[in-house]
């Protein structure tokens, strides 16, 4: 049974994801632009929520930083730029994939 973990990476705005120690997938992503940084941290996925609505594309993934998350886009130019106000987004069928990995409870560190 795999062993899923999530690493973000602002420097290189990538979404890895880990079964164990080993990346399996990876996924460019656009993060917070200035004055809306991406928290850094130590988080778990929360709340997954389909076709949320606005700019959050077809699915949201709540971090358990309240107001934070995983989402599609509505606007893939923005992948791969400091766009959002602090959230992670990803071409949305990234995020489906993503989505169907990555469970409720799987650990996602954001690092710098």
């Amino acid at each position: 049974m795999p062993n899923y973990r999530i690493i973000v990476d602002l420097s290189d705005r990538n979404l890895y994801l880990l079964d164990g120690n080993i990346v399996t997938n990876q996924y460019k992503v656009g993060i917070g632009r200035m004055l809306h940084d991406t928290p850094t941290g130590e988080f778990t996925i929360v709340n997954k929520q389909a076709n949320p609505g606005g700019p959050f594309g077809v699915l949201w993934m709540g971090l358990s930083k309240p107001h934070y998350g995983i989402h599609g886009t509505n606007n893939p130019a923005s992948i791969g730029h400091e766009v959002s106000l602090g959230c992670i987004r990803m071409h949305n069928e990234d995020v489906l994939a993503l989505s169907k990995l990555a469970p409720v409870g799987t650990r996602v560190t954001i690092r710098r």
